[in-house]
């Protein structure tokens, strides 16, 4: 079931896999975020719904009803 704005998710692997089904993955964020990387560090420009650690390859998701939220920006694994 679709829960709108409303859903949260537990973790970043069920972020990506609702953006993955709904199809937002490629989608651009409202505004690019800088986020640091929670496995290597590495600091990069988070530029799509689903953006990867160019360092490590850890991927990351944020639907997009919480795309202006840098908290909500979820690490899924590397390589997920």
């Amino acid at each position: 079931m679709h829960d709108g704005c409303n859903g949260r998710f537990d973790n970043g692997a069920m972020t990506v896999d609702k953006l993955r089904h709904m199809g937002f993955s490629s989608d651009p964020m409202p505004e690019a975020t800088e986020i640091t990387c929670t496995h290597c560090g590495e600091i990069f420009t988070m530029k799509t719904m689903e953006d990867r650690c160019p360092d490590c390859g850890t991927v990351y998701g944020v639907t997009p009803c919480h795309a202006s939220d840098p908290a909500s920006i979820l690490p899924a694994g590397i390589d997920y």
